[in-house]
C-alpha cells in the first residue's frame, strides 16, 4: 500500500471517528448540538416554490459519493 493511499484511508478513519464523537455529544441530554438526523430533516424540508431542492441536493450528494467511491 502506498503512503498516499494510507494517508487518505487514515483521513477517512479520523473523519468518521470525529463524526461519531460529534453524534455522541449531540445525543447527550440538554445538548444544543443537532443530531445527524435533525440536520438531514432540516435540509430535506427545504423547498423553493414547489421544487424540493433539499431532497434533490441530498440525492445528488449520495449519487456523487456512489459514483466516486463505489463505481469501479
Amino acid at each position: 500500500m502506498s503512503g498516499t493511499r494510507a494517508a487518505v484511508i487514515g483521513g477517512f478513519v479520523v473523519a468518521l471517528a470525529l463524526f461519531g464523537v460529534l453524534e455522541l455529544l449531540a445525543r447527550r441530554p440538554g445538548s444544543r448540538i443537532p443530531t445527524f438526523g435533525d440536520v438531514c430533516a432540516y435540509v430535506m424540508q427545504y423547498e423553493v416554490g414547489r421544487v424540493p431542492v433539499g431532497r434533490i441536493g441530498v440525492f445528488g450528494f449520495w449519487w456523487w459519493v456512489g459514483w466516486h467511491f463505489f463505481a469501479r
